[in-house]
């Protein structure tokens, strides 16, 4: 009683199921490897049959502290629930990436059938409804069967900065780097509670001061409460210099590659000027045409085009594999550098693309699936129930947060 009292029985009991979960892992990666296929339904079904039991174990050891004084005052705390959801938690999480370790080194997938098999013990381990964190606990291994299961499903999140000291003053900004005013921290800050329960994995931003500050401000509302960071790999001494060396810190974080490929436009001789005065000096048509036309660049700058020509590719090469690889990725961009994507995404002729207006600070979510970007519009907030019915994977994300925030 006095060691069930102790604080220690958990890790070790976690000790104990994981290390049994290894081994009767490790026989049935022997099996595949001696047949030289995948692990099939029947093996995996033979490994799930045990899982009750060692959760079981688990249930007992609970039931016999309850009869130690020193057992009941621990189990009346409040602090177990957390502990045995925790251990529960890291068991089966593990089980689930051993399983996946199987399948690559089978260079199969495990079968939907087997994973399905694996389900059936998931009521065993969730039938004592002692505490919510038994729902985050099944939500979570759901999540994790989908994601192995299905198709690369993934949010992408583009938002334009937020209101700049140079749009305040109606001045040509371009590639110059400009901060945000007070009105646009507000619209990051805004931003970021509309998708602050949307799934983030990656942020990437252009290289100037507005963008960044604008996804920063977004995160710090964001439900997962992870910290961004900015990777810094322009030289070795940077990478170096910048290297986190814990992993639990690099759990906790996102993080974010700045791109000068996403930058603004390139305005040349514009920048710097007003745009009503520069109106006035080279007639309104004119400068129209500059800013509003796909292939006419203004004096020394930039078109929509020659935009276009560095935004997509680097979307294409660096963006879109983290999207078809299942993660979730925001972008902050700038009206012309995410015209240019869209125009991509949506499958737009160079005479829609130069009608398509991008408000600062309002985010605009796509879905990836099955090799195709389905637009969503724009998330009105975290209480929008229909943003999180576009997918299986979004609708469990959600459920996921909310059972854990009303179980603690």
């Amino acid at each position: 009683m006095i060691f069930l009292s102790s604080g220690r029985w958990p890790l070790l009991l976690n000790t104990i199921l994981r290390d049994f979960t290894v081994g009767a892992l490790g026989d049935l990666l022997e099996i595949s490897q001696a047949s030289s296929q995948c692990v099939s339904p029947a093996a995996l079904a033979t490994f799930t049959f045990v899982l009750p039991f060692p959760s079981a174990l688990l249930f007992l050891c609970i039931v016999v502290s309850d009869n130690a004084l020193n057992s009941m005052i621990f189990l009346s705390s409040g602090r177990w629930p957390l502990l045995l959801n925790t251990i529960l938690r890291d068991f089966t999480v593990g089980a689930l990436g051993d399983l996946l370790e199987i399948s690559q080194a089978s260079s199969q997938c495990v079968s939907p059938a087997a994973l399905a098999t694996f389900t059936f013990v998931l009521p065993f381990l969730t039938t004592h409804q002692v505490c919510n964190s038994f729902s985050f606990f099944y939500l979570h291994i759901i999540d994790k069967l989908i994601q192995l299961t299905s198709e690369a499903e993934s949010a992408l999140i583009l938002i334009r900065h937020g209101e700049s000291l140079w749009n305040e003053k109606n001045l040509f900004t371009g590639c110059c780097d400009v901060p945000l005013t007070n009105r646009g921290v507000e619209e990051a800050i805004e931003a970021g509670q509309r998708i602050s329960y949307i799934p983030i994995d990656m942020i990437f931003t252009s290289a100037l001061i507005r963008a960044q500050m604008t996804a920063m401000l977004a995160m710090t509302q964001h439900s997962q409460k992870k910290v961004p960071i900015i990777i810094h790999d322009e030289s070795e001494q940077a990478t170096t210099w910048t290297q986190v060396y814990s992993e639990k810190t690099t759990k906790q974080s996102i993080p974010v590659i700045t791109a000068w490929q996403l930058n603004e436009r390139m305005y040349g001789e514009l920048q710097g000027l007003n745009k009503q005065e520069t109106a006035e000096r080279y007639g309104k048509e004119k400068v129209h045409e500059w800013r509003r036309s796909f292939d006419i660049p203004p004096p020394k700058g930039e078109s929509l085009e020659m935009c276009f020509q560095r935004a997509v590719p680097y979307f294409k090469d660096f963006i879109e594999p983290q999207l078809k690889s299942g993660k979730h990725v925001m972008v902050a961009a700038h009206g012309n550098s995410l015209r240019s994507i869209i125009m991509y995404l949506d499958g737009l002729t160079s005479q829609e693309v130069t009608s398509l207006e991008i408000s600062t600070g309002i985010p605009l979510l796509y879905i990836y699936k099955e090799g195709k970007f389905n637009s969503r519009g724009s998330p009105v907030g975290p209480t929008e129930a229909g943003v999180y019915a576009y997918t299986q994977s979004l609708a469990v994300y959600r459920q996921q947060l909310d059972d854990m925030s009303s179980c603690y």
